[in-house]
């Protein structure tokens, strides 16, 4: 009596490598949806960001045109640039998370060209972009295989663009409130001065810890 086959466990077999590229294809089509997105969201509360900022201007020139620079006016200024500050850094916070996540998402995009490379062996020579997990892979594929210093990238980022505006409102409400209390003109340049220097490295180390982890993180792989 003939033995019958024996029945293939399930998942014992290979999908085709037309199903794995499609799945793969899928998969790419989801993360570039994802991160266009996040960025669209991001940009929305940027274009927030500035508007505010830029009527607040409009608001403090049309009341000096008024009633001149007294104490209205810098009540006004301290109140505005307070408010822009506050947005400014909330806004600050979401770019650096959603920023750190973008880095997440081009990484994710390098593993599936390994895989594609993996099933079309010679084709990642046509890739502009990488298909590393390194630091060297993320930067080549954010600036689209061109060698480029990553301090370049760093100050050209939306991430710092947002950083320098918080910096300068900063800087202008302890000038403001210096002011407002009767401080000499040189107390308010330096009371000015010393809380833009003293946000920027606020900034700068919220910064160096948020894609610490990233880089430690691609390092280790």
């Amino acid at each position: 009596m003939p033995e019958e086959p024996l029945a293939e466990e399930p998942g014992s077999r290979e999908p085709p490598p037309a199903v794995v590229a499609q799945l793969l294809a899928t998969e790419h089509w989801s993360l570039l949806a994802t991160r266009g997105t996040m960025w669209s969201e991001v940009m929305s509360r940027i274009t927030i960001l500035l508007t505010v900022v830029t009527g607040s201007l409009v608001i403090l020139g049309l009341v000096a045109q008024a009633g001149g620079f007294g104490t209205t006016f810098q009540i006004l200024a301290i109140g505005l640039a307070g408010t822009g500050l506050i947005l400014g850094t909330l806004t600050s916070v979401r770019v650096f998370l959603a920023s750190d996540e973008d880095a997440g998402l081009i990484l994710a995009m390098n593993h599936l060209r390994a895989a594609y490379a993996e099933l079309a062996p010679g084709i990642e020579e046509h890739f502009l972009t990488s298909t590393r997990l390194d630091e060297e892979g993320l930067m080549r594929t954010y600036t689209m295989g061109v060698h480029r210093h990553t301090l370049v990238h760093i100050l050209g980022s939306t991430n710092f663009f947002v950083g320098t505006v918080n910096t300068l409102l900063a800087g202008a409400l302890v000038a403001l409130v210096t002011g407002t209390l009767g401080a000499p003109i040189a107390a308010v340049v330096l009371g000015g001065l010393g809380a833009a220097v003293l946000y920027l490295g606020v900034f700068m180390l919220a910064g160096y810890r948020t894609f610490g982890t990233r880089r430690r993180m691609m390092r280790s792989r």
